[in-house]
């Protein structure tokens, strides 16, 4: 194992629980720490804390509601002391912009209020804690954002959903290109349906749902959650140090 200066460390929001959380496990895997945050469940985030423990590694988990910017100054000062007591210097390598919400309305009946909110949790939040956090992370460090298959499959009651992710993929490459200069690599992972308590568990825990997707996909069943943190944990390494501006879906091949 590496010496504290040496180690690689990870800010993945959303880390308590899903992709988020199998993320920052994949990661102590590999020897990274991380900082995680959650919006409502710290029970949920010191279990994490407890698993990356187990694997090696270290996290410390922070409290943080990603669609109220007026949060980040506070939680920024928060990360600096973080590093600190995770024995780093003052920078982190990794960004994980992961925690979102679910919404499932028709564009007749989306309401102003469910736009904002996705609006403030999905990009704005995205832009600005990003923006705040750039002054932290190392030259030659990873971003990746959480982006989602409905991109690019059109499923009705998606659309103000998957319109922000859609915003997301575009923002990534912009981000790519203005922080090319200092080496940082940008990427968005779309991950396809999977079986967390994301929407409720509907994939998960709706069977005819999750025969469906799994009739729709080329690999015959619904993702989980081991099929997408090692993937992002991998993508943050140094074996895809050349990957950069891509939108890469993880989804075992959904409508294809």
């Amino acid at each position: 194992m590496t010496q504290n200066s040496e180690r690689k460390i990870a800010i993945v929001t959303g880390g308590s629980r899903g992709l988020g959380r199998n993320t920052v496990l994949n990661l102590a895997r590999r020897g990274v720490d991380s900082i995680l945050t959650y919006n409502s469940s710290r029970a949920e985030a010191e279990k994490v804390v407890a698993l990356v423990a187990e694997a090696g590694a270290k996290a410390i988990a922070l409290k943080l509601d990603t669609g109220d910017a007026h949060g980040f100054d506070p939680f920024v000062d928060a990360v600096k002391q973080a590093l600190a007591d995770l024995g780093a210097a003052e920078r982190f390598d990794y960004l994980v912009n992961n925690a979102g919400t679910s919404h499932h309305n028709s564009i007749e009946a989306t309401t102003e209020d469910e736009l904002d909110m996705l609006y403030n949790v999905h990009f704005k939040g995205v832009f600005f804690l990003t923006q705040k956090l750039l002054p932290l992370i190392n030259d030659g460090g990873r971003i990746v954002n959480l982006s989602s298959g409905l991109t690019r499959i059109i499923v009705p009651g998606s659309a103000a959903y998957g319109a922000m992710k859609g915003a997301v993929e575009v923002l990534t490459r912009y981000m790519a290109k203005e922080l090319g200069p200092r080496r940082i690599a940008v990427n968005v992972v779309a991950p396809g349906a999977i079986q967390t308590d994301f929407s409720g568990g509907m994939v998960r825990d709706n069977p005819d749902l999750n025969q469906r997707v799994a009739e729709m996909t080329a690999l015959g069943r619904a993702g989980l959650p081991d099929d997408i943190g090692p993937m992002i944990a991998s993508l943050l390494s140094e074996d895809n140090r050349w990957v950069n501006a891509q939108r890469i879906e993880v989804s075992g091949g959904m409508s294809i």
